[in-house]
């Protein structure tokens, strides 16, 4: 997978997990595997890990003006998550 460059428009990224759940394995997996990519491609840009227990995984992207886009990330693959985190990083919301 490539890594993905992020539009201006987008400010932020903050993916939610669960250290232990299978609902969070897909996320567990994708930050293992992108994350280095994704900050190497985008060095300034902050994206957030926030673990806690028992919650349903999420991905939200924070744009200009303050809008903010989430998405269920419970029991995807660490493909389908990459392809949403490309989707945030295209939307023009």
């Amino acid at each position: 997978m490539a890594a993905v460059k992020f539009r201006p428009h987008l400010k932020e990224l903050r993916i939610l997990l669960c250290q232990t759940s299978k609902s969070s394995q897909g996320v567990r997996d994708f930050i293992e595997s992108q994350y280095v990519p994704l900050k190497v491609a985008n060095p300034q840009f902050p994206v957030l890990i926030r673990e806690c227990s028992n919650i349903e995984p999420r991905l939200f992207a924070r744009y200009e003006f303050g809008k903010e886009s989430s998405a269920s990330l419970a029991n995807l693959k660490s493909e389908e998550i990459f392809k949403k985190v490309q989707q945030f990083a295209s939307a023009n919301p």
